[in-house]
This record gives structure tokens, C-alpha cells and sequence, in this order.
């Protein structure tokens, strides 16, 4: 299917890996080719996917970048950005594949199924990758930087300016070839994760392994989950991986962590859902992936039937896993610290359905967390991975440097 999908210049693949806990009705979606675009800066972006979505009425994939908290609140994105993906983007694709355990649904617009059907059976599974020297992955941070900057953001802490700041650092490398494909069917290998996707806008890619769920809508009803906290897995002893993962469950830092984006997403929801609908429906739930276990919580809540969906995005965007309390407190401050502008990272990719249940622009959806990713523009020759860690009082800079390279462990290793 990838294979076939190289031929066109807009694509996106969502993969859940067979994961039984990502809630989802099939295996992988992919979406290729655009009849029909969408592209905003901040300013209306929100109301004119609302617009988009409501004209539609079909299909639509694409993404929403984390500098869109420059039309939710009063702020600005200054720092360098060697990818340039677009702050928002969405398309309805010519074709749909929808991958189920023992079937394949195609939707297509202006050629017949069976066409498509056989296009892809009559194509390589195997790839020829571009070859290319190992990269040299250099960091935007030093590590003296790196603690410094985070003792800095623990005097606003102490201040009272925010509680917690998901503070990130970028680690990259310039004048490089790679094959998107062939990373992303590698670190798939590697590290196979729920919310992972593979999505190609023209000269820019992203290569995603994300364990995490932004936000989901099925019918009146909204999904969250957050993760905060993160323990290396130890694949060569048994017991030991096993005490890393109880270590995680009772690690006061995480779990105090946990707690303050379960409140955030508590309260976002609450902006756009019944009054006492939204709740906690598990907490703390440690999850194992193939490089580090996660405690992840669920949060949900019954929709208001007046609130729209440029009115729950601008609730909830972007996702407190990945800025911190309170919100717009710390997005002052990610942009005074960190030195690269976060882009698509830490934003989110995912689709919207042409449910017929739901009023016009209230349609189903599902959207990632874009983390654990490698970002890639091929005109100018430049890879990105950005990784971050929660910052709070308590917090040992050390170990929070130490989180952020685990963080990348997966990614350098299929760069290489």
C-alpha cells in the first residue's frame, strides 16, 4: 500500500499497530491524493476547518500545528524551523483504504475499486532505499544549556508562574537524504507504537511512532488520553523491566504529574461538554510499549450539542501533555526557553468522518499527539526529532536530560 502511495505528493497513513487499547475500528487508514485543500495560518484557522468540514462532508485528513495557540490565545512562534510544515493542513483524498483484520474497504471518487484493488496487489512490497551515509544527529542544546535552562524554568516554578512546563529540545541533523518510507517501515520494526503514521505533504514528511491519543469523538461522546510519566524498559531482564514498570506506578514525581494534565484536560473538556459529564474513566494506567512503559489516563465527557468542532479544538488545542500548567502560562514560557519553533511537533494528525449521525461540522474524529517522530524536508536536506520532559519543582534536570534522549533512543537508531 505505501509502495503504491509513493506516487502521489499528499498521503497519510494512520497505523495503531494492533494495540487493543486505541478504541479503533480498523487496523490502518490511509488516505492518498487531495480533491480538495485546506491550508490557514493562525488567525481563523479553526473556523475555516469548521467551514471546510461543514462543505465537505466527507472524508478529511491532515494535521494542526502546535503554533495554533497563536489564534487561541495572544502569543507568537519566533524560533528557527528547518521543516516548515504548514500550521494547518487538511485534504479530502481521492482514495481511502480502510484496513481491517481480514478485509480492505476502498473508497474512491473517479476510478473504479477494483482498479485500485489491483494497482496495489501488482506493486512491490519491498523498497529500494535511497543510500545514504549514517547521520550525524547533532542537538540545538547542549547539555549545560539543557540544565540550565531547566533551573531557569524551576525559579519561575518557585515564583508561582506555572506549576509544571513540558520543555523540549531539538536534536537534528542538515544536509541529509533518507528514504521516508524506509525509516518509517524501520522504526515501525522498532518501535511499533498505537497512534503511529506515516504523512507526506509535497517536500515534507513525517515519520511518527506516537503512543499517544490527543482527542477522539464517537457519536456525543470525547476521549483523551494524556500520558505523563516514563520509565525505561530493560529488554534483557525480565525482572528488572518489571521493577522499572512498579517503580513508575510509585514514583511520586509522575504520578503528581499525571494529576495536573488530568485536571487540564478535566477542565478543557469541560469548556465544551454537559456540566458533570466529564470524567476520569482510568487513571494511572501503566501501558508497555517496545522502549519504555507509560502511565497514561483517560478522560471523557458527553459533548454539548451547541459546540462545534473549531469550539472543542479551541478548548483543548494544544494538548496539556504537551505544554503544562496553567496553559497559557507555560506557552510564554516554551517559547522564551526552548530554541526551535515546535511545528507540526507536538501538534497533532488524525482524520474526520462523513458521519451522518451528527449535525453539519459535528462530525466523528480522532487525532494523535506528535511525539516520538522524525520530521523531514527533502529540499532542504533537513531531519528533525524534537523530545521533551514534564518540569517541575522536584524535578532532577539530569534525569529529565536523560528522559529526553530515551525519548529519541528509537529514531537515532533507524537514522543510523
Amino acid at each position: 500500500m505505501l509502495n503504491w502511495a509513493k506516487q502521489f505528493n499528499i498521503f497519510c497513513l494512520l497505523d495503531n499497530h494492533q494495540y487493543n487499547f486505541s478504541d479503533s475500528q480498523f487496523e490502518c487508514l490511509l488516505a492518498a491524493g487531495s480533491v480538495k485543500t485546506l491550508q490557514s495560518t493562525p488567525g481563523n484557522a479553526f473556523e475555516g476547518l469548521q467551514e471546510f468540514v461543514q462543505e465537505e462532508q466527507d472524508w478529511i485528513f491532515g494535521h494542526l500545528g502546535y503554533d495554533l495557540k497563536n489564534e487561541i490565545e495572544n502569543l507568537s512562534s519566533k524560533n528557527f524551523d528547518g521543516i516548515q510544515f504548514p500550521d494547518l493542513f487538511f485534504f479530502v483524498p481521492q482514495i481511502i483504504l480502510i484496513l481491517k483484520e481480514n478485509k480492505l474497504e476502498i473508497g474512491v471518487i473517479d476510478k473504479d475499486a477494483d482498479v485500485i484493488f489491483n494497482a496495489i496487489l501488482s506493486t512491490s512490497a519491498s523498497s529500494l532505499p535511497i543510500r545514504s551515509k549514517p547521520q550525524k544527529i547533532k542537538s540545538r542544546f547542549s547539555k549545560e544549556e539543557y540544565l540550565s535552562a531547566v533551573k531557569h524554568i524551576q525559579q519561575h516554578i518557585l515564583r508561582g508562574d506555572c506549576y509544571e512546563i513540558n520543555f523540549c529540545q531539538e536534536f537534528y541533523a542538515e544536509n541529509c537524504e533518507i528514504d521516508p518510507l524506509d525509516i518509517y517501515l524501520k522504526l515501525s520494526r522498532l518501535s511499533p507504537n498505537p497512534f503511529a503514521g506515516f504523512y507526506k505533504l509535497n517536500d515534507k514528511f513525517l515519520v511518527c511512532s506516537s503512543p499517544e491519543r490527543f482527542l477522539k469523538r464517537l457519536g456525543n461522546k470525547i476521549f483523551s488520553q494524556p500520558i505523563k510519566g516514563t520509565s525505561k524498559r530493560n529488554l534483557n531482564n525480565v525482572k528488572e523491566d518489571e521493577r522499572n514498570k512498579k517503580k513508575l506506578s510509585r514514583n511520586k514525581k509522575e504520578i503528581s504529574e499525571n494529576v495536573m494534565v488530568v485536571d487540564l484536560v478535566r477542565n478543557d473538556l469541560s469548556k465544551v461538554c454537559i456540566e458533570g459529564s466529564v470524567k476520569v474513566e482510568e487513571l494511572f494506567g501503566l501501558y508497555t510499549f517496545p522502549q519504555v512503559h507509560q502511565m497514561i489516563s483517560t478522560v471523557c465527557g458527553t459533548i454539548d450539542k451547541h459546540a462545534s468542532l473549531s469550539d472543542i479544538l479551541k478548548a483543548t488545542f494544544p494538548m496539556g501533555s504537551m505544554t503544562g500548567v496553567p496553559k497559557k502560562s507555560v506557552m510564554h514560557l516554551i517559547e522564551k526557553y526552548e530554541k526551535t519553533k515546535r511545528g507540526l511537533f507536538s501538534g497533532a494528525i488524525g482524520y474526520i468522518t462523513p458521519e451522518g449521525d451528527l449535525p453539519a461540522g459535528q462530525a466523528g474524529f480522532d487525532f494523535n499527539v506528535v511525539i516520538r517522530s522524525i520530521l523531514y524536508n527533502s529540499t532542504n536536506k533537513y531531519v528533525s526529532m524534537q523530545a521533551g520532559s514534564a518540569i517541575t519543582f522536584y524535578s532532577e534536570a539530569e534525569r529529565e536530560y536523560e528522559e529526553c534522549l530515551v525519548k529519541i533512543e528509537a529514531m537515532k537508531k533507524v537514522l543510523k
